[in-house]
């Protein structure tokens, strides 16, 4: 369900880039440092635009360092680190966990089953460090799993589930902040689902698995309807965004948030278009 909240690499400047990866090299050393080998397989950038959000309000004292690692092992690579690389390798292990859980339960995928095996020694730690936290994202991703089961095709209510548990992961502090970070959060959620929801629709009808665009697939104006509602989202998004007093990491947001976010989109609509024409 992760890999949509991303840059748009081509209109990043060299060094904003190099900055964007210097965040992600310091998530996957902190997941390493934190929580083991294993838990670097839940590594995406999806969490790094996390860190990038939290650092740019919250302005943080950084370390930086250079270290070598399996995937580049000859060369050592820059990296960045702060209080939020480390809460957000927690937040990793907990949808990382939830996540196998559920593929397991809908899917039978063993790879899932045996990965949120491992990852249980450290998920059982998440849940007494951030008691409340946990719980919320639990129940909201077991309201999914209900709502699927129901066969719900309202995308906006079943999205909502996910908005509400990546709205608890992006508020990380009760002060004035909350509520738009909550927001961002909720929406970007929704965002999310909706995008993985009709990537995985030819997948999914294949399969026999649930999807909330099986019904909707054949109707005239179906790909404009997808992208209307992600465009509501997007901009709910947006405006959020733009109350925070955010100076550093602010272009690399905006990236994100105005243009990445949209890369996977015009990438499966492209895929659709073309297997479209060749049946």
């Amino acid at each position: 369900m992760f890999g949509y909240i991303v840059v748009n690499k081509p209109e990043l400047k060299m060094k904003e880039f190099d900055e964007y990866r210097e965040y992600y090299c310091g998530l996957c050393h902190s997941l390493k440092q934190k929580h083991g080998i294993r838990s670097q397989l839940c590594l995406n950038y999806d969490y790094v635009f996390l860190i990038l959000l939290l650092t740019g309000l919250y302005e943080p004292e950084e370390k930086t360092s250079r270290k070598r690692c399996m995937i580049h092992p000859l060369m050592s690579r820059e990296m960045r680190q702060n209080k939020f690389t480390e809460y957000v390798s927690d937040m990793g292990i907990v949808l990382a966990r939830l996540k196998c859980m559920d593929d397991w339960a809908d899917e039978k995928k063993l790879t899932s089953r045996t990965y949120g095996a491992l990852l249980k020694k450290e998920y059982e730690k998440m849940q007494k460090k951030y008691p409340e936290k946990v719980e919320i994202i639990e129940q909201s991703l077991m309201n999914i799993k209900k709502a699927e089961d129901a066969g719900e095709n309202n995308i906006d209510v079943i999205s909502g589930y996910f908005g509400k548990a990546f709205e608890e992961v992006c508020a990380v502090y009760c002060d004035e902040w909350e509520v738009p970070l909550r927001k961002i959060g909720f929406y970007l959620g929704k965002f999310i689902y909706i995008m993985d929801a009709y990537d995985d629709l030819e997948k999914d009808i294949r399969e026999n698995q649930y999807n909330p665009f099986k019904e909707k697939k054949d109707e005239p104006g179906f790909e404009e309807y997808v992208h209307q509602i992600l465009t509501i989202n997007a901009a709910e998004c947006a405006r959020e965004f733009e109350k925070l007093p955010i100076i550093n990491e602010v272009e690399i947001l905006r990236n994100i948030i105005y243009s990445g976010i949209w890369s996977r989109f015009s990438k499966i609509a492209n895929r659709r278009i073309t297997d479209e024409k060749s049946v």
